[in-house]
């Protein structure tokens, strides 16, 4: 590691969360935590809103859909015969959603309820979105030379929006010019880096990808998209084979960008 050359025809750098940008333990110790401890609470406060038996109602589909799977927890339907049978409908989903954090699914359906969980934790103050030290004053020093910065995270946009909102660095929103999640593609499938670098109207090697998960790496490099391997306290360790194929970086300023000599 060291000094890393951004090659000269990346015009956009598009960055992971967990491991990248955030520590993996806010993520594994605060974030999760707080769903678990408080999804029967939430459900029961916001059970009657439209928004939460939408979530309710995604959750529903998605446990019909892995019925075959072992251990999947169905959801039944209401028929508002009283307070018992809603408590065992709560129950339910609140099984669900252990099953599907335990399995570290990455439903749409998951990750829609805890953006709204996470929504109102932020909202008051109950948790900060935490950002290693070096990332904001090097995304601003990226956008001075003309990069435009994006996010891509397996957390939902709305999740995505809430951690930069509501950051131990203040409102750092406005240092993004987009964000992406799992509604683009799996992060382990080329073809969501070619639906991006589409949507952000650049072709895929004018992209530099920052993680720290290598199958996503190497997922975005068969899209022809550059990469970087992030090494950060708490991330999982990379095989030797790894070490050696994969340009490394630890800290976002050891990214050298040729414009800004």
């Amino acid at each position: 590691m060291g000094v890393l050359p951004v090659p000269a025809e990346v015009r956009a750098i598009l960055l992971d969360i967990e491991g990248t940008t955030t520590p993996i333990a806010f993520v594994q110790e605060t974030l999760f935590p707080y769903i678990k401890d408080n999804v029967k609470e939430y459900l029961r406060a916001h059970w009657e809103e439209e928004e939460c038996q939408r979530d309710v109602g995604l959750l529903r589909k998605q446990a019909q859909e892995d019925s075959s799977l072992a251990g999947a927890v169905p959801i039944p339907l209401e028929s508002g015969s009283g307070e018992e049978e809603l408590e065992r409908v709560i129950q339910a989903v609140v099984d669900n959603v252990h099953w599907q954090m335990a399995l570290d699914r990455k439903s749409t359906a998951l990750k829609q309820l805890q953006g709204h969980m996470w929504r109102a934790a932020y909202a008051t103050g109950h948790v900060k979105g935490e950002i290693f030290e070096d990332v904001v004053p090097a995304i601003r020093k990226w956008r001075e030379a003309g990069m435009k910065v994006y996010i891509y995270s397996s957390g939902s946009v709305e999740a995505q929006k809430l951690l930069f909102g509501y950051s131990t660095e203040g409102d750092i929103l406005e240092l993004f010019d987009g964000h992406f999640d799992t509604k683009i593609g799996p992060k382990v499938e080329s073809e969501s880096y070619r639906r991006i670098a589409a949507s952000i109207g650049c072709a895929t090697n004018n992209i530099l990808f920052l993680t720290d998960v290598p199958r996503e790496a190497s997922a975005a490099e068969e899209a022809d998209t550059h990469v970087a391997v992030v090494i950060r306290p708490g991330n999982a360790g990379l095989t030797d084979d790894e070490k050696s194929y994969y340009s490394l970086i630890s800290s976002f300023t050891e990214l050298f960008l040729p414009s800004s000599t």
